[in-house]
């Protein structure tokens, strides 16, 4: 479950549907119980007030096969006493909520609302079925919540269920699967549980429902958005020592000065590039890889440049350096913004920078460059887990290998990127559906991919090439192994203007469909493909719609859509949909390309800032339709925190 605003809910879930068969053939899924795949949401209409209780309106498995298809409206009102805490709540619900059958009062506003219809036989399955929204007969379930003092928190709940238990599932035990004994039975409308919160990220919980049943769990919970939601940094601004004492020294001579500035830069997580001194204007070209939000990373240079510059100088430029673009220019007074600096009083810091965009070949002026010792190399090694989740072969498979990651920088804007990874144990030997696509297996031989590697492979090995030829303006060449399945030679060109909320690029490849093996060797299969992406922020709410048209690898067009939130700890969740030009039939179960993804930055479980991120993405189902390529270090998230609109949004971190 996720809460992406304050007045919304989504959920995702795989119900084992436990009294029934994943199908009929043993050869097929053998004794595998049924698995349903559901995606629910909830909308907060009106926030509870002193008078008025919070109305939300609910949808469940609004995009799959309908097995738990439900609607509600419900409204929730806290009340207090003098000892005790009530939340109750009272609905209204459709579908798998209308165990009561009264008659639907949407009838009195159109006809379509008096039979609740069923998906059609030939479906693929993962369409909205809106056709059947808020129809049929209606059931009403209600409960309250009681806060139990001096208890810890435990909470009592009791509950009028309102579920129709023998509508949710398959519709009846002679038309569908059902092997074992059914379990739907239900002796009692009245539920109750309690829920005991063992600290505010785990919760324990136990109840009696339908009069025969005891139900255990716990929940995990985590608040990702806050600046720093988990962890609070103790990676402060190192102070710099004798500073008076440093001062005359690089106002003695200003070779000491830009060497006085690389060595305490450095120590800061902050690389000098370049340097110049221009009467009484420092400019210092940076690059970093330790602070995601850029505003901190400009106060750091900044305070670090206040503490040994001469007197005389009054201005710093300071340049942000990107593998060889320049995404920004800050140019700092220095004086107004070092009298805000102990009070942290960040918005009136702000107003002594002025943000600009520039290209690299503006500035070849600079009399300081300190020579980079090239080719340089960087790695980790880590463990890594692959998954598959679903499927007739089995819920979940996994592999635990040992990952190794390398960077060799050949010079400031050209690397290599490479990953590989050796297994230590899996279960992808007992995976054994094969793809029954009709297009191009593109993405759909996952199986074999998974069971060929899983000794040892390489996922990727990238030859990258930056550029910034123009202001705004930034390219990539990139040429290698692009990723998990297909090799190739292509490159991206992004128009971002820097004060805007919008950015246009384009995309082009040639590929080759790499071997099961994921080593070097090559398949027949070969395509072009492209895109034509056009991002635009939202502002306020921090929401990045993203429009990707083109071709993708099995030879379809079409679009992609895909909208994500960015909150203050890094944290990014979105979700995306494609429509290409092949038709449901073609598509196979799933009708068309969906899912979700979450971007954890790594720093909120630290107390040092880093730039590392975990990803978490899911599709229902691989298909080969609108599958495109993903090639690493796309040029709009490589730009990105330089950008105007982000650091307006990251101004508190400025004094950090």
């Amino acid at each position: 479950m996720a809460y992406p605003f304050e007045w919304f809910e989504a959920a995702y879930q795989y119900t084992d549907v436990n009294n029934a068969l994943y199908s009929l053939s043993e050869a097929f899924s053998g004794k595998q119980t049924y698995k349903d795949k559901g995606f629910d949401v909830k909308l907060r209409v009106f926030k509870e007030n002193e008078f008025f209780p919070q109305v939300a309106i609910g949808l469940r498995d609004i995009a799959g096969s309908g097995t738990f298809s439900a609607e509600y409206v419900v409204a929730s009102k806290m009340f207090f006493t003098k000892n005790l805490i009530y939340d109750i709540s009272l609905g209204m619900g459709w579908g798998g909520l209308s165990n009561q059958d009264f008659s639907n009062p949407l009838t009195k506003i159109s006809d379509r609302f008096e039979e609740r219809t069923e998906p059609d036989s030939d479906t693929q399955g993962g369409e909205f079925g809106t056709g059947r929204f808020f129809s049929g007969d209606v059931g009403i379930f209600g409960g309250a919540e009681i806060f139990l003092p001096n208890f810890r928190g435990l909470r009592f709940k009791i509950e009028y269920d309102g579920t129709d238990y023998f509508q949710e599932g398959f519709p009846t035990v002679e038309s569908s699967r059902f092997a074992f004994e059914d379990v739907r039975k239900s002796q009692s409308r009245i539920n109750y549980g309690l829920v005991f919160p063992v600290n505010r990220h785990l919760q324990l919980r136990a109840s009696f429902v339908k009069g025969n049943t005891l139900s255990i769990g716990f929940s995990l919970s985590g608040f990702f958005g806050p600046k720093e939601p988990l962890v609070k940094k103790r990676d402060k601004f190192k102070e710099i020592q004798n500073q008076e004492i440093i001062k005359e020294i690089t106002s003695s001579d200003d070779l000491l000065f830009y060497r006085g500035a690389l060595t305490e830069l450095r120590k800061q997580g902050l690389f000098l590039q370049k340097a110049h001194i221009e009467n009484d204007t420092f400019e210092v070209v940076y690059a970093q890889g330790k602070f995601r939000d850029n505003s901190r990373a400009i106060g750091r240079v900044a305070r670090t440049l206040d503490a040994i510059s001469p007197d005389y100088i009054k201005t710093f430029k300071i340049i942000d350096d990107n593998a060889g673009m320049f995404l920004n220019e800050a140019t700092v007074q220095r004086d107004e913004f070092t009298k805000h600096a102990d009070e942290n009083i960040f918005s009136l810091g702000k107003r002594a920078i002025e943000l600009n965009s520039l290209k690299a070949s503006e500035r070849e002026y600079y009399e300081y460059q300190p020579e980079g010792e090239y080719p340089a190399h960087f790695y980790k090694i880590a463990p890594v887990i692959r998954s598959q989740i679903g499927g007739p072969d089995g819920f979940y498979f996994g592999e635990v290998s040992i990952g190794y990651t390398s960077e060799i920088k050949f010079s400031k804007n050209i690397a290599l990127i490479t990953s590989g990874q050796i297994g230590l144990g899996s279960n992808f030997d007992s995976l054994k559906l094969k793809s029954d696509s009709v297009l191009p297996h593109v993405r759909s031989d996952i199986v074999l991919y998974l069971k060929e590697s899983q000794d040892y492979n390489i996922r990727r090995m990238q030859l990258n090439i930056f550029n910034n030829p123009f202001r705004d303006f930034y390219t990539k060449f990139s040429a290698g192994i692009l990723e998990d399945m297909f090799s190739g030679v292509g490159g991206e060109i992004l128009y971002r203007p820097f004060n805007k909320n919008f950015a246009i690029g384009m995309d082009a490849w040639a590929v080759q469909q790499r071997d099961y093996n994921m080593l070097f060797d090559l398949q027949d299969y070969k395509t072009t493909t492209g895109h034509l992406n056009f991002y635009f922020q939202e502002p306020k709410s921090n929401i990045l719609f993203t429009v990707r048209g083109g071709r993708f690898l099995a030879k379809d067009s079409g679009f992609t859509f895909d909208a994500s939130r960015r909150f203050p700890s890094g944290l990014r969740m979105g979700a995306f949909f494609s429509l290409t030009d092949i038709s449901r039939a073609e598509f196979g179960e799933g009708s068309f390309d969906k899912g979700f993804y979450f971007h954890i930055p790594m720093e909120i479980f630290s107390n040092i800032y880093s730039k590392g991120s975990a990803s978490f993405g899911l599709k229902p189902l691989t298909r080969d339709g609108a599958a495109a390529l993903a090639p690493a270090f796309n040029l709009f998230g490589v730009t990105y925190e330089g950008q105007s609109i982000f650091l307006d949004s990251s101004w508190s971190a400025l004094y950090d």
